[in-house]
C-alpha cells in the first residue's frame, strides 16, 4: 500500500537538515528582522524557523542580547565609508549612516544600548573612525575615548527617535508643560520656550556630532 499524505513520513525519507552554525543562525535571524522586526527575534522563534530546539542555539549564541548584537554587526556592512570630503565631513557621514541603520530597524537601537557588537563590521567601523580622527590630528588617547562618545550619541539619538519610542501623547504633554511653566519659578525654561524642542532629529544629530568632534579636538584626555 502506498503511503498517503496524512501518514507520518519516516525520518529516513526526510531531507537532512543543514547543520547548525553561528553563521546560519545569524543569517536566519537577519531574515527574521527584515521580515518581522527585531522584537520577533527571540531564541524560541528562531529555533522554530530553523526547525530545531532553542537549547541547540545556545551552543552558538549565548543569549538574545548577543544574537541582536550579531545581527547589528551584519547590518553594519551597509554603513557608508565614502572617501569624499575632509575628515570631519567623512566622519559625520559615517556616523549618520550608522544612525540610519538603527533608524531603519526599530528596536535595534534600544538593543545596541545594552549589547554592543564585536564582529568584523563593527571593528571596521571603529578602525575607520580612528583613522579619520587621526587624520584630523586628534591625539590617540582622545580618539580612543571619543569613538565611544560619538557612537553613544548616535545610538541614543536613534533610540530616542525610533518608532517604538515615539509617543505623540508624551511629546504633547511635554510641549504643553513647557508652554505653561510659570516664569516666576522657572525663568530660563520660560525664556527658552519651545526652542527646547525645536529642530529636526537630523539637525540635532548633526549638531551633536559637530559638538563632540570639535570638543575632541580641543579637550585633552585626563592622565592617571
Amino acid at each position: 500500500m502506498s503511503p498517503t499524505s496524512d501518514q507520518p513520513r519516516s525520518r529516513r525519507e526526510r531531507p537532512a537538515k543543514p547543520a547548525l552554525s553561528r553563521e546560519s543562525i545569524i543569517g536566519a535571524a537577519l531574515e527574521l528582522v527584515r521580515a518581522e522586526g527585531l522584537q520577533r527575534v527571540t531564541m524560541r522563534r528562531l529555533a522554530q524557523e530553523l526547525d530545531t530546539g532553542a537549547a541547540s542555539l545556545y551552543v552558538y549564541v549565548r543569549n538574545t542580547a548577543e544574537l541582536h548584537a550579531a545581527v547589528l554587526d551584519e547590518l553594519l556592512a551597509t554603513v557608508d565609508r565614502g572617501t569624499r570630503g575632509d575628515w570631519r565631513t567623512r566622519l559625520e557621514r559615517l556616523l549618520t549612516s550608522y544612525t540610519k541603520v538603527l533608524f531603519t530597524h526599530p528596536g535595534l537601537a534600544q538593543s545596541a544600548l545594552l549589547a554592543r557588537p564585536s564582529g568584523p563590521h563593527y571593528l571596521n567601523l571603529l578602525e575607520t573612525m580612528l583613522a579619520l580622527l587621526a587624520e584630523g590630528g586628534i591625539p590617540p588617547g582622545a580618539a580612543a575615548w571619543g569613538v565611544d562618545l560619538l557612537l553613544q550619541h548616535a545610538t541614543a539619538t536613534a533610540a530616542e527617535h525610533s518608532e517604538a519610542a515615539q509617543d505623540p501623547a508624551d511629546w504633547a504633554a511635554l510641549s504643553s508643560a513647557i508652554q505653561r511653566v510659570p516664569p516666576e519659578t522657572h525663568p530660563r525654561i520660560a525664556a527658552a520656550g519651545q526652542d527646547l524642542l525645536s529642530g529636526t532629529p537630523e539637525q540635532r544629530l548633526s549638531w551633536g556630532f559637530q559638538l563632540l568632534i570639535n570638543g575632541l579636538a580641543h579637550t585633552p584626555r585626563p592622565t592617571d
